[in-house]
């Protein structure tokens, strides 16, 4: 399973790495997720340079596509030499957002009439692109899906796991991440949410 986790310059870090520490989990039974971006060096949000492990145009062909967020989402949604790199196609991969990535799946006309999670900051910018928001952490529509909230990176990348590999692929690899103690609620919560979008 090939993944390519859209990385931007002035991306925040818990989006692009906690969904791609997240899905290699699943490296055993041949997954891999990669930092995908439209230039070879990315700097996050708050100084972070990150080498990109693929070009952008490697989301054309993956099976998983993940759009992350960051402090510049706005100014790359204006930036037609950017979008125009990008060719996907929900019929034939999964396609999802965290926070502002959502506002970069509704400029490429991929949310069509669904409605959208995003974060707080974005939320106008989402509805005056055309997007009904809704104020929950995760929501999925056949093969697309948006989180809206840091946090709700966990959400997104179980989605993409139980969607293709089933709810107990899916536990395993968040019962490994989750806080000691509290284990087997955080999975059954992190369920709860994905859930009634399997």
């Amino acid at each position: 399973m090939r993944i390519a986790v859209l990385t931007f310059e002035g991306f925040n870090e818990l989006d692009s790495f906690v969904a791609a520490g997240l899905l290699n989990r699943m490296r055993g039974e041949g997954w891999k997720a990669e930092i995908t971006a439209p230039s070879e060096w990315v700097t996050s949000m708050n100084g972070v340079r990150v080498q990109a492990q693929q070009p952008l145009e490697f989301a054309n062909s993956a099976d998983v596509v993940l759009f992350g967020s960051g402090i510049l989402t706005r100014d790359i949604a204006r930036d037609r030499s950017i979008l125009d790199r990008l060719q996907l196609d929900p019929q034939r991969q999964l396609v999802g957002s965290q926070c502002s990535g959502a506002l970069l799946m509704a400029k490429l006309g991929l949310l069509g009439s669904l409605p959208a999670c995003t974060d707080l900051t974005t939320k106008p910018w989402v509805i005056e692109a055309g997007v009904q928001v809704l104020d929950q952490p995760f929501f999925a529509s056949g093969n697309l899906a948006t989180a809206g909230g840091c946090l709700s990176a966990p959400y997104l990348a179980a989605w993409v796991i139980a969607k293709l590999a089933g709810e107990d692929a899916c536990a395993t690899a968040l019962h490994y991440v989750a806080p000691v103690g509290e284990k087997e609620v955080y999975v059954e919560r992190a369920l709860g949410v994905i859930r009634p979008y399997l």
